[in-house]
């Protein structure tokens, strides 16, 4: 029998560490997010520099919206890696059911390593997107540097986007226990289907049940356009709060079931 018991602070602190061990995935992500952003901004600055008529400075709003956007992409790709390792890493290196005879909760094995999981992702994505922020306003030029409202607002929206994504990964990984069919899965949703979808203005009112329609009406009106997943949906707060809370809650209590229950 299962018994429901939140993680201890010292199982989290051992789930965080196990991925601050991985320096394949540190590397991975790290790509994804700090490496790729900086040399986004240090390219166009290049291009700038050698021709300031043609190019034009790499900071200024417009290009933080553009950063935001690419912050938000590939940070959801390593979501979707982190949360797949987070989910079954245990199980693929042989110590879950180590774990699991010591007496632990397995809902508390599974909370921590979700946890944990995320712990390690959002330093990656804040650093990412704050770069992009020093860069837009360092590297403006003569163009209008964005606002501190719209960069704290920007930051939270990138923030919740791969951390809503994350969460979907993880479940599943959960449901699936395997962390590549997870990334092509949620890849493939977020980067093909996701935009299909929204386009589509026949389907109507279903477009509202895509999770990325929902992102997009809540970001920073400075920056949805360069955010959006395709069209933009017109959707009411209460619609877009309850498209992502059950896309969470549906990914995370089915894969939670799954993994609660597979053996060990």
């Amino acid at each position: 029998m299962t018994t429901l018991a939140l993680p201890a602070p010292r199982l989290l602190r051992a789930d965080v560490l196990k991925f601050r061990r991985r320096r394949g995935l540190a590397v991975v992500v790290g790509v994804l997010t700090i490496v790729a952003i900086t040399l986004t901004y240090a390219i166009i600055e290049l291009f700038h520099v050698a021709n300031a008529a043609k190019y034009g400075a790499a900071g200024g709003l417009d290009n933080l919206a553009n950063g935001t956007n690419l912050v938000a992409t590939l940070g959801a790709a390593a979501a979707a890696i982190v949360g797949g390792v987070a989910a079954v890493g245990d199980r693929d290196a042989g110590v879950y059911r180590d774990l699991v005879v010591t007496g632990r909760s397995r809902v508390a094995l599974l909370l921590s390593r979700m946890l944990g999981g995320l712990a390690y992702l959002l330093p990656f994505v804040a650093g990412a997107f704050a770069i992009a922020c020093a860069a837009s306003v360092a590297l403006r030029g003569n163009l209008a540097a964005p606002s501190l409202h719209v960069m704290v607002a920007g930051g939270l929206w990138t923030l919740l986007s791969v951390t809503f994504y994350y969460l979907v990964s993880f479940g599943v990984a959960c449901l699936t226990g395997s962390r590549s069919y997870t990334i092509g899965i949620v890849l493939a949703f977020r980067l093909a289907l996701t935009p299909l979808l929204a386009s589509i203005s026949a389907l109507g009112v279903v477009r509202e049940i895509v999770p990325g329609s929902a992102l997009t009406h809540i970001a920073p009106a400075s920056l949805t356009q360069a955010v959006s997943q395709g069209a933009v949906v017109p959707m009411s707060i209460g619609a877009t709060a309850a498209v992502l809370v059950a896309w969470t809650m549906l990914s995370l209590v089915l894969g939670g079931l799954r993994d609660v229950r597979r053996d060990a």
